[in-house]
């Protein structure tokens, strides 16, 4: 039996979000790039039957407009992660990371072993397929900001929900 993927899309006031879950839990979370979403959907789950809907993605959007409203603090859900050990390392660092606060790239590096590693937990997280859930706009660059793939625009409104001064 062919496994399935859900796919979901609603609108918030930083436009319109895209959602992918299996039956592990949310896999994508898109809400810059359309033409990515597809891109993302094709290679991670090209052999997947698409159905809309699903359990996983009311609950991913229910907390997603809760965060933006300023009332969740802490999100709640089963996560479906792709990517090397590495790469679910960090990504498991970043999710650690407490609203309101914030860490550099470089500490990031050192909690999972590899002080030297800023540039590449950096690239971890540009490719982060759950932004917001794991929330890759609180990790700045030891003197700035620091990069987001949604734009410094947008890393910064997201840092300004939290009250994160930068």
């Amino acid at each position: 039996m062919k496994k399935s993927v859900y796919i979901h899309k609603f609108k918030t006031k930083l436009g319109w979000f895209r959602l992918a879950s299996t039956e592990k839990g949310v896999a994508i979370i898109n809400f810059t790039d359309p033409v990515g979403f597809k891109s993302d959907m094709k290679k991670r789950f090209g052999d997947y039957e698409v159905k809309t809907g699903g359990v996983m993605n009311k609950k991913v959007e229910k907390q997603i407009l809760s965060y933006l409203d300023g009332k969740l603090k802490k999100f709640s859900l089963k996560l479906d992660l792709d990517g090397t050990a590495f790469q679910r390392r960090v990504l498991g660092k970043v999710g650690s990371i407490p609203y309101g606060k914030t860490i550099t790239y470089g500490k990031i590096a050192a909690s999972v072993g590899n002080s030297k590693a800023a540039r590449a937990v950096g690239s971890v997280n540009a490719g982060n397929s759950l932004p917001i859930v794991i929330p890759c706009h609180r990790v700045l660059a030891a003197n700035g900001l620091g990069g987001y793939a949604g734009g410094l625009k947008l890393k910064k409104y997201l840092l300004n929900l939290e009250n994160i001064e930068y």
